[in-house]
């Protein structure tokens, strides 16, 4: 059933590319922006609205434009929606961009755009999700996988090794989700196999999360860990639960829930201050912001790259099929090093 209706979604993603995109809501208007003048014209689509990790994002977006002296097309918006992702893509193309930046989160949808703006000479830098297929001029994210990881260690000491975790996993049709998931389930089977995980899909969506979190709660009491795999989703209806439930107390309290989301928002880094979340992995959006746009300028400037170590603190790595990934920095965040001045979380307002 699930190949059946993939193959349908194809399909249809296919016509809605052929088609024309006027009227297709945030891509209407995607006039050329004045950053660049007479310099060949850079696309970015905004993958979503909803969560607080993407909206820094997009506000970083222009600022680095204007450093890199890009010529930045309107910015689009596919808010989480594959057709829109595409029908974007269409638009933006038609108005003459000679690169484009997005952040896929159905990562194997997504293949056949790809190849047709290969075929139009259009090179696409994918930001934060590496697509299931089709190549790409430059994937820009972190290891998502040591997320993953990373949140497995800490919960398992905290727990010292048994307990029960609620797991809110991302979109499993998303690389992103499937990393993350899979790391976690690896470790804890792994190091920590006392403790019994809830993995429950979400599909990125806050109130899905609260839901399964509420019911699980009630079925077992004694859960002592959660794992978030989007903060700027899922923090502010967990916390809100947890708070109507009177379990949002310190971790000096014998009835706290140890938390590790994955972002490095400002409204996680204000949770860790307060006690209420322990953790997070903090998710570069502001190096997603600059390095994104840099490698679409040199895709234009018909710039390459090998892998190897580069000069601002990440490594290119091929991850199969000669395609390369920038993989960023993305450090573990506690009451430790919460107020450190270098994370992105803390240079941007709230």
């Amino acid at each position: 059933m699930e190949l059946t209706r993939r193959a349908a979604v194809t399909a249809a993603l296919v016509v809605t590319f052929a088609l024309t995109a006027t009227g297709c809501g945030d891509s209407a208007d995607t006039s050329t922006g004045g950053t660049g003048g007479d310099k060949p014209p850079i696309a970015v689509d905004l993958p979503r609205a909803d969560s607080d990790f993407w909206n820094s994002y997009a506000k970083y977006i222009p600022q680095y434009a204007s450093e890199e002296g890009i010529n930045l097309m309107d910015p689009t918006n596919s808010q989480n929606d594959i057709a829109k992702l595409v029908a974007n893509a269409q638009a933006l193309t038609s108005q003459g961009a000679k690169a484009i930046v997005m952040a896929p989160q159905d990562t194997g949808a997504i293949a056949t755009t790809l190849a047709q703006l290969e075929q139009k000479k259009i090179p696409v830098v994918s930001v934060d999700t590496r697509p299931d297929k089709g190549k790409v001029f430059m994937v820009v994210r972190a290891d998502n996988r040591a997320y993953g990881q990373k949140a497995c260690e800490f919960l398992g000491e905290k727990l010292g090794g048994n307990g029960k975790v609620i797991e809110f996993q991302g979109s499993l049709s998303s690389v992103n989700g499937r990393d993350r998931s899979e790391a976690f389930a690896e470790c804890m089977k792994t190091k920590f196999p006392n403790i019994t995980i809830f993995a429950e899909p979400t599909e990125w969506e806050g109130p899905k999360a609260s839901a399964a979190l509420q019911t699980r709660l009630a079925q077992h009491p004694d859960i002592k860990g959660v794992y978030m795999q989007a903060g700027g989703v899922f923090l502010a209806p967990t916390l809100q639960l947890l708070r109507s439930k009177n379990l949002l107390v310190p971790p000096t309290d014998p009835k706290h829930i140890f938390i590790v989301s994955n972002d490095g928002i400002p409204q996680e880094f204000e949770a860790i201050r307060k006690g209420e979340i322990d953790a997070t992995v903090s998710q570069p959006a502001d190096l997603y912001a600059k390095y994104a746009l840099f490698y679409a300028k040199a895709a234009v400037e018909n710039k390459t790259f090998s892998p190897g170590p580069t000069d601002h603190g990440s490594t290119i790595v091929d991850v199969g099929n000669g395609q390369l990934e920038d993989q960023l920095p993305a450090p573990l965040v506690t009451a430790a090093n919460v107020d450190d001045a270098g994370l992105w979380g803390n240079q941007v307002k709230k």
